[in-house]
C-alpha cells in the first residue's frame, strides 16, 4: 500500500490509512476521496499498483465507500456522493445497513432512493428533478486482524426501475386493449344465440363480431411488429424507391379516404431513394396516412409530399403527411408517440385505432437512423414528417415543385413544411433516438 507521500508500506507493519487526496469537507474529518490527482508512480515512471487502484475507483460507475464501526467515512469515491450514499455523513438508510452489518457480520442488500438535492432550490427557488430514482446497494464486512470496516457499494438502478415500470404498464395496457374486443365479441355471440329467429339481427351482430375480430387481429399484428422492431430483428436494408413507396401507401388509403370524402393528394414524383426495409417503411407511411384520414373532417384534404433536406450534416429524405384535422394540443404533442396513448379515446375507438400506429412509426424511423417530426396546432391540423437517410449511391434529382394549393383557404396545407409555423411560433418536433409519434391521432 502507499500513503499520501508515496512511501511503500507493502511489507512490515500495517500501513496507516491510505491518503488519496485532501480531507472530505464533511462531518467525517480525515475521510479521503479517490481522485486522479492521487495517482502514484513507480521508480520507472509507470503507475503503481496503488495508483491503478485509485484510477479504478475514481472512474468506476459504482459508488464506493469504506466506513469504520463508528460510522466514520474512511475512503470514498465521487460516484458515492453523486448517488447520494453520503454527503456530510452517510445517508440514513446506508447508515442503518452499516450498523446491521457490523452487528451480524452478514452482507446487507437493499434499494435506496437518494434524497433530492436542495441546491437547485437554493439558486432557482424550484426543486430540481430527480435524476437518480433508485440505487441498488450492498454493504459487506471486511475484517483484517482487529480492524473491521464496512464496504459500501451502490449502483444506479434507475434504468432498470423505469424499464420494469414500462413493462408493467405495457402488460396492463395490452390486457385492457385485448379485453375490450374480446368482451364485445362475447356479448355479440350471446346476442346471436338469443336472436336465432331474427335473421336481420343475427347478420347485424355477426358483422360487429367480424369488426371486433379484425380489430383484435390488427392489434396483435402491430404488437408483433413493434416487438420485432424493439428487438432489432430487421431484414438487411436495400435501396427503396421513394416514389413507389408513396404511390403504394396512397393507393392503400384511397378507399378509406373516399369513404370519408377526403381528398388524398401526393406531390410529383421525385426520383429519390433511401436505404431501408421497404415493408417497414410502407407500414410507417400507411400508419401516418391512416392517422391523418382518421382525424380529418369530411371534405378535408390530406397530402403527402417528399423532398431532400440536410440534418446534422446528413442528407435525409423527408416524407411529410399533412392534414387539416383537429390538431394536437401542446400538452399532448410530446406523448402521442407513446404506446397506447390516445388524445381522444372515444374517437380512436370509433375509427378502430389500436394506439400503436405512431409508436411503430417512431421505432421504424429509429431503426433506419432517422426520426419523426411533428408540427401541429389545434384547429389547424398536423404535419408528420418521416426523415430517412438518403441512399448514398443515388443521384439527387432536382426538387419537384410543391403540390398545387387547393382553392379554398381551409385546405391550404398541402406543401406546408413542418418547420414552417404560420405565425412564427416554434414547431414541435420529436426525434427518436430513444425509443415520440401523433399517436393514432386520437
Amino acid at each position: 500500500m502507499f500513503d499520501s507521500d508515496g512511501a511503500d508500506h507493502s511489507s512490515g507493519a500495517a500501513a496507516p490509512r491510505e491518503s488519496i487526496v485532501g480531507p472530505f469537507d464533511s462531518g467525517s474529518p480525515g475521510a479521503q476521496s479517490i481522485d486522479d490527482d492521487a495517482v502514484t508512480f513507480n521508480d520507472d515512471g509507470s503507475i503503481s499498483r496503488a495508483g491503478l487502484t485509485n484510477l479504478l475507483g475514481a472512474h468506476s460507475e459504482t459508488g464506493m465507500a469504506v466506513v469504520d464501526a463508528d460510522h466514520k467515512i474512511i475512503l470514498f469515491n465521487q460516484r458515492a456522493v453523486d448517488l447520494g450514499l453520503l454527503r456530510d455523513t452517510l445517508a440514513d438508510p446506508v447508515a442503518e445497513a452499516v450498523t446491521e452489518v457490523f452487528e451480524s457480520g452478514e452482507d446487507r442488500r437493499f434499494d435506496f432512493v437518494p434524497p433530492v438535492s436542495n441546491m437547485g432550490f437554493v439558486s432557482t427557488g424550484r426543486t430540481m428533478p430527480r435524476t437518480i430514482e433508485n440505487v441498488r446497494c450492498v454493504v459487506r464486512l471486511a475484517e483484517h486482524g482487529t480492524s473491521r470496516y464496512a464496504l459500501v457499494y451502490g449502483d444506479d438502478d434507475s434504468t432498470n426501475l423505469r424499464v420494469e415500470a414500462s413493462r408493467r404498464d405495457f402488460a396492463a395496457n395490452v390486457s385492457h386493449e385485448l379485453k375490450t374486443p374480446l368482451g364485445a365479441i362475447s356479448l355479440m355471440a350471446e346476442a346471436i344465440l338469443e336472436s336465432h329467429d331474427d335473421p336481420e339481427a343475427v347478420e347485424n351482430f355477426a358483422r360487429r363480431v367480424v369488426h371486433e375480430t379484425e380489430r383484435m387481429k390488427t392489434l396483435i399484428n402491430e404488437l408483433i411488429g413493434l416487438s420485432r422492431l424493439q428487438e432489432g430483428r430487421i431484414d438487411e436494408f436495400t435501396s427503396v424507391d421513394v416514389d413507389s413507396l408513396v404511390d403504394d401507401a396512397v393507393a392503400a388509403a384511397s378507399v378509406s379516404a373516399e369513404i370519408e370524402e377526403i381528398e388524398l393528394l401526393a406531390d410529383q414524383a421525385s426520383g429519390l431513394s433511401v436505404i431501408g426495409d421497404r415493408t417497414l417503411l410502407l407500414t410507417a407511411l400507411n400508419n401516418l396516412i391512416a392517422n391523418a384520414i382518421n382525424h380529418s373532417m369530411y371534405g378535408d384534404v390530406v397530402s403527402v409530399s417528399r423532398k431532400v433536406t440536410e440534418m446534422d450534416g446528413e442528407m435525409m429524405v423527408a416524407i411529410a403527411v399533412t392534414d387539416r384535422g383537429i390538431g394536437i394540443a401542446p400538452a399532448d404533442q410530446q406523448r402521442v408517440f407513446e404506446r397506447f396513448y390516445r388524445v381522444d379515446k372515444a374517437r380512436s375507438r370509433a375509427t378502430g385505432g389500436t394506439g400503436l400506429g405512431l409508436a411503430i412509426v417512431k421505432h421504424v424511423a429509429a431503426s433506419h437512423g432517422g426520426h419523426i417530426g411533428l408540427w401541429s396546432r389545434p384547429g389547424t391540423g398536423s404535419t408528420f414528417t418521416l426523415y430517412i437517410p438518403l441512399d448514398p449511391n443515388a443521384e439527387i434529382p432536382e426538387q419537384a415543385p410543391p403540390l398545387p394549393r387547393p382553392e379554398t383557404p381551409s385546405t391550404d396545407v398541402d406543401d406546408r413544411d413542418p418547420s414552417d409555423d404560420p405565425d412564427g411560433s416554434d414547431p414541435t418536433e420529436t426525434t427518436d433516438s430513444s425509443p415520440h409519434t401523433e399517436e393514432e391521432k386520437p
